[in-house]
C-alpha cells in the first residue's frame, strides 16, 4: 500500500444522540432556494423543474457550541438556518419512495455564507465556491436518528441572533421534500453513509459580526449554537 506524503486531515465526526461513536462526514451538499420566501428575498423565484446544489468541504463542519472566526475576504457574513439530512445507506438512482431508506438521521445546521462573495460570483455567472465552500462554514448540532424524529411537516425551524428572532418558518414550507432531494441527487452521485444534505434556509437571512451569538433550532432536534469570533 502506498504511503501518504503528508499527514492526512482527520475526518470530522458529528455527535449522535444515544451513541458513543460519531457520524463521520464524507461530503456536504447544500440545496439552493428551497423555501419560496427566501428565494424571493434573494430576488428569484423557485425553480420548480428541479432542485439545484452547491457543495462544501468536510472541513466546513464545526460542532455546536464552538466559536468560529469571522472569515477572511468578506464584510457581509450571513447565517442560514437549515434542516440537515444524514445519509446512512448507499443510494444511487433511487426512487422517491426508496429514498427514505437511505436516511440515517437529522440535525439542525447553519450554512454560513460570505454573501458579498456569493453575490459577486453570481453576477458574473460563476460558481458560488468562494461564498459557500470555506472552513468552519457548516456548524451542526447533534444528529437525531430518523426513528426518533417525527415525520417532516409541522416542525418549526427558527434562528436567533443575540436572543433576537431572525428566521421563523416550518419544515412544511420546503419546496423539495427530503425524499425528492435524495432521489434527485442520487441520479448524479453515488450517495453513501457520511454524506450530509443541508436542505435550504427560510427567509430572514442576514449579517452577523464578531461577538454575535447564533442559536438555531428545529422542533425535536438538538439546537445548533455558535459564537462569531474575531476576524482572521
Amino acid at each position: 500500500m502506498m504511503n501518504a506524503l503528508f499527514e492526512i486531515p482527520s475526518i470530522p465526526l458529528v455527535p449522535v444522540r444515544g451513541e458513543a461513536a460519531g457520524y463521520p462526514v464524507h461530503r456536504i451538499f447544500g440545496v439552493g432556494r428551497n423555501y419560496a420566501e427566501h428565494a424571493a428575498e434573494m430576488g428569484y423565484e423557485v425553480d420548480r423543474e428541479a432542485p439545484f446544489y452547491f457543495t462544501k468541504p468536510a472541513s466546513a463542519i464545526v460542532s455546536s457550541g464552538s466559536e468560529i472566526p469571522y472569515p477572511p475576504g468578506t464584510s457581509n457574513f450571513h447565517y442560514e438556518m437549515e434542516l440537515v439530512v444524514a445519509i446512512g445507506a448507499p443510494a444511487f438512482k433511487v426512487s422517491v419512495e426508496e429514498a427514505a431508506k437511505a436516511i440515517y438521521g437529522y440535525a439542525a445546521g447553519l450554512d454560513m455564507t460570505r454573501r458579498d462573495l456569493q453575490l459577486a460570483e453570481r453576477a458574473k455567472q460563476r460558481p458560488w465556491s468562494l461564498g459557500k465552500a470555506f472552513e468552519m462554514s457548516a456548524p451542526i448540532g447533534e444528529i437525531t436518528k430518523v426513528a426518533d424524529f417525527a415525520p417532516i411537516g409541522p416542525q418549526r425551524i427558527w434562528l436567533k441572533v443575540n436572543d433576537e428572532a431572525r428566521q421563523d418558518a416550518h419544515l412544511a414550507d420546503l419546496v423539495w421534500s427530503v425524499p425528492e432531494l435524495i432521489s434527485h441527487l442520487s441520479r448524479f452521485y453515488h450517495l453513501v453513509p457520511g454524506d450530509l444534505i443541508f436542505t435550504g434556509t427560510p427567509a430572514g437571512v442576514g449579517p452577523v459580526t464578531s461577538g454575535d451569538r447564533i442559536t438555531g433550532e428545529i422542533d425535536g432536534l438538538a439546537p445548533v449554537k455558535i459564537t462569531i469570533g474575531a476576524a482572521q
